[in-house]
């Protein structure tokens, strides 16, 4: 088939170009933007037009485009007055996963980093929401076996189409609730719906929402308080690790820090075992070592660490956050500097409190302005709302070396060079930190 993806450079739609393109079909795409993704898109030798054009679109089979990407979109207008069938993300699955046997991981939290882990451990193609470094991607191509280890994605309701063989599920926190139109019933039930899909389950039993599915449906149910025990941060090539005992299984070592890691790799364990040996999974889980963004360490220095994280929302970053104190306290850093970008403002108001209590223990927090994801302008104080911080506002960052210099109105107000550095945040702070803006 030849398959066009409005949106491509978005890192969803990205990873189902790339598995598409890998299974022989003939595959182009369109943003509004060029960027790091459609650049490695190029490089695979997928047609990539920016900005989006009617012109595009020729004689494709088939058109698939993002969430986001409005009805009077050119392309889609182009599209449909040549009578070429075009299909959001989340309609666009039923057709790529029909013949896969899909391990399907959701949740509000922790979904790439399970998905991740469970890549590690099982064969299989995978498609994950953030680039592994194990394989340098968010995809990878297996021929030789049906197995798909699949990051199902909730904010559009597309996991439910994700043709789950097992659905492993770490949380079901409300998140993305204005697809849902802020009404519950329907967020739970689309989990439900997930749930029942699949004849294997994987599910935290102490999540508030899944706990009460317990006596109604069968899963490999894990207790996190009492499952996994033992829990150490240790140091090992000066890399973090996770250490911990799973139920009778016995200990596993697991790349990064905190106990939302252990809880990350206990589910996808017990997802693995229910067709793998258990010393085979314990061994493979060493070849995990982290994805990008998520805990990423992009500077080291004797006197300094920088870390890139994608954090944004406050029940990762308070988790995050946790894990920057253990691995500041195993590097005998006394500072710890948080920097933040905000991800849209209907988010950052939302949960406006809790994102004032996830800093606690940063000694300086820096604050840059909201990346706004398309929504418009809302006025937040955040002078005043984090005012018990040592607090500054900032226009954008800049890495030279391991150091990092903040900017106001095109000044420097000063330059971070000592202790540990973190960013947090899922738009452009990525870039600055990483020097590469």
């Amino acid at each position: 088939m030849k398959i066009h993806f409005i949106g491509i450079g978005g890192i969803g739609i990205s990873g189902l170009a790339q598995y598409m393109h890998y299974k022989g079909h003939e595959v182009s795409g369109s943003d509004i933007s060029d960027s790091i993704i459609t650049k490695k898109l190029c490089d695979l030798g997928i047609k990539v037009t920016v900005p989006q054009s009617a012109d595009a679109i020729d004689s494709q089979d088939l058109v698939i485009h993002s969430a986001i990407i409005r009805p009077d979109n050119p392309e889609i207008l182009a599209a449909k007055e040549k009578g070429i069938e075009v299909l959001a993300r989340r309609e666009a699955l039923l057709q790529i996963l029909d013949t896969s046997k899909v391990y399907s991981v959701a949740g509000a939290h922790g979904k790439s980093t399970t998905t991740a882990i469970l890549t590690a451990i099982m064969d299989g193609s995978a498609i994950i929401g953030a680039e592994s470094k194990a394989f340098g991607s968010n995809v990878r191509y297996d021929e030789t076996n049906d197995v798909m280890l699949f990051e199902a994605d909730e904010s559009d309701g597309s996991f439910i189409n994700s043709n789950p063989h097992c659905a492993i599920v770490i949380n079901a926190e409300p998140e993305h609730m204005e697809y849902y139109d802020y009404n519950y019933e329907l967020f739970y039930d689309s989990y439900k719906t997930f749930i029942n899909s699949a004849s294997c389950r994987v599910l935290n039993a102490e999540d508030p929402f899944l706990s009460t599915l317990k006596d109604d449906v069968e899963a490999h149910w894990l207790y996190p308080s009492t499952d996994i025990t033992n829990i150490e941060f240790v140091l090992i090539n000066d890399e973090p690790h996770t250490r911990f005992n799973l139920k009778d299984m016995g200990l596993f070592d697991v790349w990064g820090f905190g106990k939302h890691i252990a809880l990350d790799a206990a589910l996808a364990i017990l997802a693995a075992n229910e067709s793998m040996d258990i010393e085979e999974i314990r061994s493979k889980l060493l070849t995990f070592k982290g994805i990008k963004k998520r805990f990423d360490i992009v500077g080291a220095e004797i006197d300094s660490v920088i870390i890139d994280d994608y954090g944004h929302h406050p029940t990762e970053i308070r988790a995050t956050f946790e894990s920057v104190k253990e691995y500041a306290q195993l590097k005998g850093f006394d500072k710890i500097t948080a920097i933040w970008q905000p991800h849209k403002y209907s988010r950052t108001i939302d949960n406006l409190e809790e994102f004032i209590k996830c800093f606690e223990g940063a000694e300086e927090l820096i604050i840059l302005p909201v990346w706004s994801a398309g929504e418009a302008p809302r006025d937040i104080d955040f002078k005043e709302s984090f005012k018990n911080y040592n607090l500054t506002m900032a226009d954008n960052i800049q890495r030279a070396n391991n150091n990092i210099t903040v900017i106001k109105d095109k000044e420097t107000l000063k330059t971070l060079d000592k202790g540990l550095i973190i960013g947090f945040g899922a738009g452009d702070i990525t870039y600055q930190i990483r020097g590469t803006a």
